[in-house]
C-alpha cells in the first residue's frame, strides 16, 4: 500500500470510527507505527484531522472530511432514509436536493424507482420527457443522475466547496432564486427542535436556506446522530420543516420533534 493509498484508508477509517490509535491502525494496514504517526501528521498539515496523544480525531471545528471518507459512516441509515425520502416524490415534481452523504442517498434511491419505467427507456415518459427534473447545487449528484434518462438535471453555479461538492455563492444564489421546487430535500450537519437545521460552513448553510425556501414542501433528511444538536449557521427555523426523515436509533430525539408539531418519518 502506498503513501496516497494509506492517506485514504486512515480517512476512511476516521469517518467510520471518529478515533483513530496509532497502534492500532500500524497493526491493521501492515505498516510501522512510525509511519503511520508521519501519515497522520501530514494529513493534520492539510487540515483533514486533528493529531491527538497516540492518534487522530476528526476536525469538525473549522473542516470536514472529505465527503467520499464519509460516505461509509452510517451508510446503512443513510441508505433507508433515501428510499423514504425518494418515496414521497411523485411523477411529473422539480426536487431540490443539497450537498452530503443522506442527500446523495436519496438522489440514488430516486433514479432507482421502478415506477418511472413505462417501456420507454430508462424511465422517460411516454411523450419522452424525464419523469422528474432535480435541481441541485451538488456536483457529485449531478453527475450521478446525469446518465439517468428519467431525471432532468439543473445545476446551480457557483464555486465548488472542496470536503461536501457544493457549489456556493452568489452565481449560485443567482440561479435558484429564479426557480421554485415542489419538494426540497435538505441534509444538514446538525437538527434541533428548538434552533432547527444548521451547517457548519455559512456559506453552503446560505445557499442550502435559499434552496429550502424555494420549496412548497421542505423534508431534512438526517441521521439519528445529527439530531439534538447545533452547529455554526443555521440553515432554517423548525417551524419551516415540513418533515423529518431520519433513522430508528434515537426515538427519543425524534420524539422531541413531534412534541414541536413536526412530522417525523423514521426510516
Amino acid at each position: 500500500m502506498n503513501q496516497h493509498e494509506r492517506h485514504g484508508a486512515l480517512l476512511r477509517l476516521l469517518a467510520e470510527r471518529g478515533r483513530l490509535d496509532v497502534e492500532a491502525v500500524a497493526v491493521e494496514v501492515a505498516v510501522s507505527a512510525a509511519t503511520i504517526r508521519r501519515d497522520l501528521d501530514q494529513l493534520a498539515e492539510q487540515q483533514l484531522l486533528v493529531r491527538t496523544r497516540g492518534g487522530a480525531v476528526p476536525n469538525d471545528v473549522a473542516y470536514d472530511l472529505p465527503l467520499r471518507h464519509r460516505a461509509g459512516r452510517d451508510a446503512a441509515e443513510k441508505e433507508r432514509i433515501g428510499r423514504a425520502a425518494a418515496a414521497m416524490v411523485e411523477r411529473g415534481m422539480v426536487v431540490g436536493l443539497n450537498g452530503g452523504t443522506t442527500t446523495a442517498a436519496v438522489a440514488r434511491a430516486l433514479a432507482a424507482r421502478a415506477d418511472w419505467g413505462d417501456g420507454e427507456g430508462d424511465g422517460a415518459r411516454g411523450d419522452g420527457q424525464p419523469a422528474v427534473t432535480v435541481v441541485t447545487n451538488a456536483l457529485n449528484i449531478a453527475a450521478e443522475l446525469a446518465v439517468r434518462r428519467s431525471v432532468k438535471v439543473v445545476v446551480s453555479g457557483g464555486v465548488a466547496m472542496p470536503s461536501s461538492y457544493e457549489l456556493v455563492g452568489p452565481l449560485a444564489g443567482h440561479i435558484l432564486r429564479e426557480i421554485r421546487l415542489d419538494i426540497a430535500f435538505v441534509g444538514a450537519d446538525a437538527v434541533d427542535a428548538e434552533h432547527g437545521a444548521s451547517a457548519r460552513d455559512e456559506h453552503e448553510a446560505s445557499i442550502n436556506a435559499l434552496l429550502a425556501a424555494q420549496a412548497a414542501k421542505l423534508v431534512v433528511v438526517a441521521d439519528s446522530t445529527k439530531l439534538g444538536v447545533r452547529t455554526f449557521a443555521r440553515i432554517c427555523p423548525p417551524a419551516d420543516i415540513d418533515v423529518l426523515v431520519t433513522d430508528d436509533r434515537a426515538a427519543d430525539r425524534a420524539r422531541e420533534f413531534e412534541e414541536q408539531g413536526m412530522s417525523v418519518v423514521r426510516a
